[in-house]
């Protein structure tokens, strides 16, 4: 039996994993032909032909429609950005409050903030790490405005049971799907899912521009209302004739002709980035699967994972070892595991001190809101157990990985489960 390199054993592995490299000759190609245009940015705050930008901009945005099946594609430059021209346009307000995930980057809830709405907090599935339906529906109150649902991981939330509660309460649904590109439920695209769906092209997603995001709908006058708070909205609505002024003060979240040139060739790359991932978490999960204490991703059915994360959960009680030494053993290794993924977002400072806007404490402090908040550690048990005792994620999936990468992994964590004695 090997010993183990926390033990002062030889590592599975003494050189650091490959980089995730999606950027090649096309994109080289594509953002020299904007610098041969001299046309970086083509966007104009006023009610003018050039109101939707230029024409790589206008470009992508019909491809994503295309590719996506989806009506409507609006461009930005993060998906934080189209995260909060969402919430706008959903016409979220002063009191209202937004049922959001405490479990994902934090721009999910603070989009609520934005608009002076109350971000709520509903509690995670403990397989898919989603918002749970029965969480959400147990979070709805007469305030309550819109759901902002998260894939996260690159596991689709299930929608389908999410969207008939946002019907019987009258609720937009906001799908935050920036680690799901390609995955899908049932059939179609995470992302086109809800009533606005919000993509990232962030440098380290699954295809990505640097900084970017894209929000889709089917819907048009949501359409508009994200184009109006992309670019200035407040000096636009009188040109153009738009009744519904409500969350029209605009923004700049108008992505470049750069950005837009590399972001459409990422998207000719995307089934062929996804596809990588999914063959390595099948692997991943067959090779792992029997160790004690460890359950590998779970897929629910009709869904196709997009992996953006290997995400397991480890019982500390089946092996008697805690989690943070079999982290530390395997990190010996030369495998890159983490425990936890992001502090449950209700614990964050400004949520626990109520402090936003202003030294008194606005939105939490408005008076025309007729709420009760509580962001008190125990208000989403799963969040936390999952958070604080059980998760483990690793970069596992990604396509620049070899099989020989795969099977490292798949060697160290059999190597640490056969001497979890040794580290009890």
């Amino acid at each position: 039996m090997a010993k183990l390199a926390i033990n002062g054993g030889e590592p599975v592995r003494k050189t650091p994993f490959p980089l995730y490299v999606t950027i090649g000759d096309e994109e080289k190609r594509a953002v020299m032909e904007v610098l041969d245009s001299t046309v970086l940015s083509k966007f104009l705050g006023t009610w003018s032909p050039d109101f939707f930008g230029g024409p790589r901009v206008q470009k992508l945005e019909r491809e994503w429609e295309a590719y996506f099946g989806i009506k409507h594609a609006v461009s930005v430059n993060s998906a934080t950005s189209g995260l909060y021209a969402a919430v706008g346009a959903a016409g979220v307000g002063p009191g209202d409050e937004v049922i959001v995930s405490p479990y994902t980057m934090s721009a999910s809830a603070a989009a609520a903030l934005v608009y002076g709405g109350i971000p709520v907090f509903a509690d995670i599935d403990p397989d898919t790490f989603c918002l749970s339906p029965a969480s959400i529906r147990a979070c709805i109150t007469p305030r309550t405005k819109a759901i902002i649902v998260v894939d996260i991981f690159g596991h689709p939330a299930e929608m389908n049971e999410i969207m008939a509660i946002a019907r019987e309460y009258n609720l937009i649904v906001i799908e935050d799907t920036a680690q799901a590109p390609g995955a899908s439920y049932h059939g179609k695209f995470a992302g086109t899912l809800a009533d606005m769906g919000v993509f990232s092209l962030n440098y380290h997603k699954t295809i990505h521009c640097g900084e970017g995001g894209i929000v889709v709908t089917d819907n048009p006058e949501l359409a508009e209302r994200l184009q109006l708070i992309r670019n200035h909205a407040e000096v636009v609505v009188k040109k153009k004739g738009v009744e519904n002024i409500v969350n029209m003060v605009g923004f700049n979240y108008r992505m470049t002709e750069i950005e837009a040139a590399i972001a459409a060739e990422q998207l000719k790359k995307l089934e062929g980035l996804v596809a990588p991932r999914i063959e390595a978490a099948d692997f991943l999960t067959r090779e792992l699967s029997g160790l004690p204490g460890l359950t590998p991703p779970a897929v629910q059915p009709g869904v196709r994972h997009g992996y953006y994360v290997y995400v397991m959960k480890y019982d500390a009680a089946a092996t008697g070892v805690p989690r943070e030494r079999i982290v530390a053993a395997l990190q010996a290794e030369g495998i890159p595991l983490g425990q936890g993924y992001v502090e449950p977002i209700y614990l964050q400072p400004m949520y626990q001190q109520r402090i936003a806007y202003g030294k008194d404490g606005f939105p939490f402090t408005y008076p025309g809101y007729q709420g009760t908040i509580n962001y008190e550690r125990g208000i989403c048990p799963v969040t936390e157990r999952m958070h604080f005792q059980e998760l483990l994620h690793g970069d596992f999936c990604h396509a620049s990985l070899s099989r020989g990468d795969l099977e490292d992994i798949v060697r160290a964590f059999r190597k640490a489960f056969e001497n979890i004695s040794g580290l009890a």
